[in-house]
């Protein structure tokens, strides 16, 4: 089984790019299993789903068929283990809170459940990027060196040479990782998700 933590700072568009990997993943036609458990983790951002369902210690909303969401309680590796075993899903998205760092939480996950696979993605704002960065520039760092794949968000907001400006700078923090440049508002393209999966190693 394989999880994907998804860090990046708070309105930079995770949930927007969540929502568009779990119904890639499932597809049209999901079987009824739950093949996608989403951890929806955020503090003072808008839920993917306000009506909440109370049940064995995390909050379960079905969102689309074929895919739950959850807001875990309490410690992080009991919490994966009960959902691993209630949904038996075939990949766990995690949304960490905005002000989470990414590399922790796979370490903390990595240690304790050792057959698991991680991959962490880390969407940035390019609208915002350059305000956030003197006042963050440590959490956004911190955040952006444990990715796999970066994604610049919000690409329709900047002109081209901003864009440019936006990210060189990220990539001061990780020149490693994969880069996409997306829209989250728009239909995002099938290979951003593979790279996200860890399915596609081609750069």
């Amino acid at each position: 089984m394989k999880i994907l933590i998804l860090g990046g700072f708070l309105g930079s568009g995770k949930t927007s790019v969540v929502l568009q990997l779990a119904k890639y993943i499932v597809g049209d036609s999901p079987e009824s299993a739950s093949k996608v458990v989403i951890i929806e983790n955020e503090i003072g951002e808008v839920s993917i789903d306000d009506k909440m369902l109370r049940s064995g210690g995390y909050e379960v909303a079905n969102m689309f068929s074929g895919c739950v969401c959850c807001t875990m309680s309490g410690e992080l590796v009991l919490g994966l283990y009960n959902i691993m075993h209630d949904f038996e899903p075939e990949l766990i998205i995690m949304e960490a809170t905005g002000v989470a760092y990414p590399h922790s939480i796979r370490e903390t996950i990595t240690q304790s459940m050792s057959d698991i696979e991680c991959e962490v993605t880390c969407v940035t704002d390019a609208k915002r990027w350059k305000r956030l960065l003197r006042p963050m520039e440590m959490l956004l760092k911190d955040q952006l060196t444990a990715a796999n794949v970066i994604l610049i968000n919000k690409i329709d907001m900047v002109d081209d040479d901003l864009l440019v400006e936006v990210e060189a700078s990220i990539r001061t923090f990780n020149d490693k990782a994969r880069f996409f440049k997306i829209s989250a508002a728009e239909q995002i393209d099938s290979k951003v998700f593979e790279a996200m999966l860890g399915n596609d190693e081609v750069r």
